[in-house]
């Protein structure tokens, strides 16, 4: 029961900033709209690129700017200050799981963005060009794909943070999982309009599995190892699943390889 506290507690700290969150999904719904109209001249010189159509376009875009909190395609976590300033030691006192109990602070931090920063720019991008809501079995099926992107989009920032160690700075590591997010992810655009072996290559790099599956489950467009329907639909779960799994157990050993080099070296 401890990490499910750990998630309550998380979300109630963050939600001690209501009007910080509020001010994030103002800022995406606006930058939506300006990546809109980029997307809606692309999709008017280019019909029907990638599978998508311009309603596709525009929803995909809206679905990217609701998802940047949940995933947190910007910024790393807590930890990484941690570890550069020694204070991580604190943390390895304690009678839990250090990686579980990240995990859990940071699904309190995804569950509260998923609150109140994503309803606003999805909301008004599908009302404002009147764009049909999915069913309840596809906004289900969509739900579970977010769940399982906030459990990737840990996994890699928490090997990110877990470099540290060794590193001392995290502002190299940082910066390419940051570039790497953008482009990767489908943040600037969707990978389907990515190029030949781009595209091969970016639909199965982890970083897809943060905004271009869930939105291709939302889109009703999601067709893994050439599987369509039902059958593309866990076939992009389990691409997710994939990725999460392997994230998180190079996470565990990086874990267990950090404590032995402090207690070896005293701390």
């Amino acid at each position: 029961m401890i990490y499910v506290w750990v998630t309550w507690y998380a979300m109630r700290r963050y939600a001690a900033y209501r009007i910080g969150a509020l001010s994030e999904a103002v800022t995406n719904t606006v930058f939506g709209f300006l990546r809109a109209y980029i997307l809606i001249a692309l999709w008017q010189a280019r019909p029907a690129l990638g599978g998508y159509d311009v309603a596709d376009a525009v929803t995909f875009c809206f679905l990217t700017q609701a998802l940047i909190g949940p995933v947190q395609i910007f910024g790393g976590m807590e930890l990484t200050e941690r570890i550069r300033t020694g204070d991580v030691a604190i943390d390895l006192y304690r009678p839990v799981d250090l990686q579980g109990w990240w995990l859990a602070d940071d699904l309190g931090r995804a569950a509260f963005a998923l609150a109140f920063r994503s309803g606003p720019p999805l909301l008004t991008g599908l009302l404002v060009f009147h764009l049909s809501p999915p069913g309840p079995v596809t906004w289900a099926a969509f739900a579970v794909a977010v769940a399982l992107a906030m459990l990737v989009g840990f996994g890699v920032r928490y090997v990110a943070a877990m470099c540290v160690f060794w590193l001392h700075d995290d502002r190299g590591v940082q910066a390419l999982s940051l570039v790497a997010a953008m482009f990767f992810s489908g943040l600037l655009l969707p990978l389907v309009v990515f190029p030949g072996l781009l595209g091969v290559v970016a639909d199965h790099l982890p970083w897809a599995a943060l905004i271009q599956v869930p939105a291709d489950v939302f889109l009703g467009k999601a067709s893994y190892f050439g599987l369509h329907g039902t059958a593309g639909l866990l076939a992009a779960y389990g691409f997710q699943a994939f990725w999460a799994v392997v994230l998180l157990a190079a996470g565990r050993m990086l874990t267990v390889a950090a404590r032995r080099k402090l207690v070896i070296h005293g701390g």
